[in-house]
């Protein structure tokens, strides 16, 4: 009877206009939440498709295609009675109740959710922004697949003699992650991907400025997290800061310099640039404020989810579960303030974090003290994320991939492989007068095509 009333709401047209700012996890809770209360929803998000973060460093080194982590989001939409448009947020009106769009278009809105999520925060390393490679969209993933990619074959083409280093910059799940993948590219589909390269040739090492990895897990998995990287052959530089980064190296603060070929940058977040013209009050990290209800302070109508949003009463991690519950909570305070009663404050379920560093390999640690370690965690790990992935194809594709790389890679390496990188960022810094610089994304709707992904190495 509730969802038959909310419908003829909707159908009537006094349901509220509620406007969600991105297809991440928040932005995609917060319009499920929102269908269930009836409300009329338009999402928009600068790209036609969701990505799901947790896997894009399998996309880098491999193990999955694009489109396996991808999800449309009109698809999405259409299930949840919402509407899509394509674009970026240029300005938002709090007064006339509107949002602007990079190519003029205006909306109007009785409510508006910003779940934008975040960007990489260089600190002011010089050079950082220039010179390193981000894993924060499926177009950071796809573009640093091609540059390792790249940098094996022209090692296997050189032939002995020639070396080759990757540094992953960070020592958070995501920079563990990778890291441990990189690590098992090299052990286990090198010698059949790639039979001209000597192991012993491919440097892996990953820097952390604090004195431990994953610090959001107790001493003991994080000892786990380190000791497992350095058995798979990492070297894990703990309690480094950088000062610099270059085309061919890492500078340390200690003046120290680490030969790098590519260099993966996965060592903090920042709020985009086009949040700062929004003018809405920012924290830390250029993020915005929310309140304990997660409305923005001083806009009654306006909400900040997610990554984006910092909460100074409740610190949350950046993690996929805070952005989901943040989410929900929006919509939930939506349909009350549409309702006439009052908004109610946030309180985020601890509901536990995870990391894999490997295959059998993972840390993950719940609520009342209970941790786990090793295979199981692995496996804990694994269900989980093929579980929460939308859409059946690519649970199943996904399912099909990371099974062909943990039980196959050592007999034939069939690494899936796509487009190469411009010549000027795979063999060196880009010659006078022209390139882009690396570390940045290709825009939207412009450069390369991401290709067709292939498998290379057999099978």
């Amino acid at each position: 009877m509730w969802r038959r009333n909310q419908r003829k709401q909707r159908a009537a047209g006094d349901a509220p206009r509620v406007i969600v700012v991105g297809a991440g996890f928040a932005g995609l809770a917060a319009v499920e939440q929102l269908d269930r209360a009836g409300a009329g929803v338009l999402l928009i998000d600068r790209n036609v498709y969701s990505t799901f973060q947790p896997l894009l460093y399998q996309v880098a080194t491999g193990g999955l295609n694009p489109g396996d982590v991808s999800y449309p989001a009109r698809a999405f939409t259409r299930r949840h009675r919402a509407r899509f448009r394509l674009g970026e947020v240029t300005g938002i009106d709090p007064a006339a109740r509107e949002v602007t769009l990079a190519d003029g278009a205006r909306f109007g809105y009785d409510y508006l959710v910003l779940a934008t999520g975040v960007a990489a925060a260089y600190y002011g390393v010089t050079g950082a922004a220039e010179h390193t490679l981000g894993l924060y969209t499926r177009r950071d993933a796809v573009e640093l697949r091609n540059h390792i990619m790249a940098r094996l074959e022209r090692l296997d083409i050189a032939g002995p003699g020639r070396e080759v280093s990757f540094t992953v910059v960070g020592g958070g799940a995501t920079g563990v992650e990778l890291a441990g993948a990189l690590a098992e590219l090299r052990s286990t589909a090198l010698d059949a991907a790639f039979p001209e390269v000597d192991l012993a040739s491919v440097h892996i090492q990953l820097v952390e400025q604090a004195p431990a990895l994953l610090l959001p897990f107790e001493p003991r998995l994080r000892e786990y997290a380190r000791a497992e990287l350095a058995a798979r052959g990492v070297e894990v530089r703990l309690a480094e800061a950088i000062q610099e980064v270059r085309s061919d190296r890492v500078v340390l603060a200690s003046g120290e310099e680490l030969p790098s070929d590519v260099t993966i940058w996965a060592a903090g977040v920042t709020a985009p640039a086009a949040v700062a013209e929004w003018g809405l009050p920012q924290g830390r990290g250029g993020r915005v404020l929310v309140g304990p209800d997660l409305r923005v302070p001083g806009q009654q109508r306006i909400f900040a989810v997610g990554d984006l949003a910092l909460a100074q009463e409740q610190p949350l991690p950046q993690l996929a579960q805070p952005a989901l519950q943040t989410g929900r909570h929006a919509a939930q305070q939506i349909a009350r303030l549409a309702a006439g009663q009052p908004a109610e404050p946030f309180r985020y379920r601890d509901k536990g974090i995870m990391a894999t560093i490997g295959r059998r390999s993972a840390v993950v640690e719940l609520p009342h003290r209970i941790r786990v370690r090793g295979t199981l965690a692995w496996l804990a790990w694994l269900g989980l994320h093929l579980v929460t992935l939308l859409g059946n194809r690519n649970r199943l594709s996904a399912l099909l991939n990371l099974s062909w790389r943990y039980l196959t890679w050592g007999h034939d390496g069939g690494v899936i492989v796509g487009d190469d990188p411009p010549p000027f960022l795979a063999d060196g810094p880009a010659p006078a007068g022209g390139g882009r610089p690396a570390g940045r994304g290709v825009p939207l709707g412009h450069g390369r095509p991401a290709g067709r992904d292939v498998r290379v190495g057999g099978g």
